[in-house]
């Protein structure tokens, strides 16, 4: 199974195509099959995806899963305990640096 995924262009998220358009939930992936090329391209040039590209994947009891590791991550989401992570800069204190 061949599935396509990219980022959106507004807000950074990943994206799956799902055979008519982009979701934000890799299960509603759509095999692109041989067709994957020219889809990744014509979604590009419309900018309705950031960086489009094939992965391979498999399809089981439990749904969608992508074969490698990296794509895996960007389908389940951080691998860090949100509380651990990088807050945001507070631009209300005096002056910081980005």
């Amino acid at each position: 199974m061949k599935i396509l995924t990219g980022n959106d262009l507004a807000t950074g998220d990943v994206i799956w195509w799902t055979g008519s358009g982009w979701s934000r939930h890799v299960e509603e992936s759509a095999d692109v099959g041989e067709k994957g090329d020219e889809i990744a391209q014509t979604e590009a040039a419309a900018r309705r995806v950031n960086g489009p590209y094939i992965i391979d994947a498999s399809r089981d009891e439990a749904g969608i899963r992508p074969a490698h590791i990296k794509d895996r991550i960007r389908a389940l989401g951080p691998t860090v305990r949100l509380d651990l992570s990088l807050k945001p800069a507070d631009p209300t204190v005096g002056t910081w640096v980005i």
